[in-house]
């Protein structure tokens, strides 16, 4: 991950000085080159975590209406999910303007006209998801990601799943039992790597 004393990949405006580069993402069905840039979350990489959110998470069985990529980053969670479901809006949002810029140009260079790159307060209010797919920005601290993750998870439909992947380390096992104390069942679909793959799920009071 890009997180130096320039600046961290959750600052709005990253401090570092920009130095775009390509990486690949190799998935079984699909294979792109992305445009990254320093001040962005594994601008050097596809960061494993993503890897495997997009390897064993569910992906939409039929098309869907809208869905959200939470914290995009320069978007390969956003461009897979708009390849392999083109009829499905994807909406792809981060505090990073950076990122964000970089996720409209990828979407855009690769002609995929269903996703939608924006910073949270531009996203209308009134707006549900029926799916989230997120490697969560776990360290901007414990407070901000519970937070940040409960004003997402209100917005999914009554059916809706979310499928959040996190270290191990970085607090993976809490943070299913945080959820799910708070009323939204969490399941652990995959563990690979240091990495847990979690399925978060509407309850009738959530």
């Amino acid at each position: 991950m890009d997180d130096t004393p320039s600046g961290h990949y959750f600052d709005v405006t990253p401090d570092a000085r920009s130095a775009r580069r390509m990486v690949r993402l190799d998935l079984p069905d699909l294979s792109v080159q992305l445009t990254t840039d320093s001040g962005v979350f594994s601008g050097d990489r596809i960061d494993p975590g993503t890897r495997l959110l997009l390897l064993e998470a569910p992906m939409p069985s039929s098309p869907m209406s809208n869905v959200l990529d939470l914290g995009c980053g320069y978007g390969p969670i956003a461009v897979a999910l708009a390849k392999r479901t083109p009829s499905t809006r994807v909406w792809a949002v981060d505090v990073n303007e950076r990122g964000v810029s970089l996720t409209a140009d990828n979407a855009a260079r690769l002609g995929l006209d269903n996703v939608v790159a924006s910073v949270p307060d531009q996203v209308p209010g009134d707006l549900g998801f029926d799916a989230i797919w997120s490697n969560p920005p776990v360290r901007i601290g414990k407070h901000a990601l519970h937070e940040l993750l409960l004003t997402w998870l209100r917005r999914l439909q009554s059916d809706g799943h979310a499928y959040l992947v996190v270290q191990k380390h970085l607090g993976a096992d809490s943070l299913q039992r945080w959820l799910a104390d708070r009323g939204w069942p969490t399941t652990r679909l995959r563990s690979r790597a240091g990495y847990r793959l979690l399925d978060v799920s509407r309850s009738s009071s959530s």
